[in-house]
């Protein structure tokens, strides 16, 4: 797996999320749109993706995914859940755009968990790496899943 510091991709990435953020208001879509993933960390490995999360009204959740259906493709069809969509936004580089309730399992999971990376420096270099040490994709998204999820099973909770 080909990884790349982040730092070489912030501004990139911080471009992208503004474009994608004139593009949702132009939609009429309602939320929270964050830069998140390796990208948005300073000192982090990346594949050379971009990971933007779109929090959104519970209430305005099935409403917005019908919209993003109409702009972007659908992205990771198996990832979906009752509280999670994700979309592929063509751009420079690759990006998804996950999309959730705010205060749902999956946005807790994205909030928590990208903030515990940004301010605990010990978990960004074990994340980094889970990432060098991945003999593969799968097992980077199995390793990647485990570290997330036991991330979640430390007590930390979104306020």
């Amino acid at each position: 797996m080909d990884l790349v510091r982040s730092d070489d991709l912030q501004a990139e990435a911080r471009r992208t999320r503004d474009v994608v953020a004139a593009e949702l208001v132009a939609l009429g879509v309602a939320g929270e749109l964050e830069l998140t993933g390796a990208t948005s960390l300073p000192g982090a490995l990346t594949r050379g993706d971009v990971d933007l999360h779109l929090r959104v009204p519970a209430d305005l959740f099935d409403e917005t995914v019908g919209l993003l259906r109409t702009a972007y493709p659908v992205a990771s069809p198996t990832a979906w859940a009752a509280t999670l969509a994700v979309f592929g936004i063509p751009g420079t580089l690759p990006t998804g755009l996950a999309v959730t309730p705010v205060g749902s399992e999956h946005d807790v999971r994205f909030v928590t968990g990208w903030r515990e990376l940004r301010n605990r420096p010990e978990l960004l270099e074990e994340y980094n790496r889970l990432k060098r040490e991945a003999s593969d994709e799968a097992d980077y998204e199995e390793r990647k899943s485990a570290f997330f999820t036991a991330l979640g099973r430390a007590g930390t909770a979104y306020p």
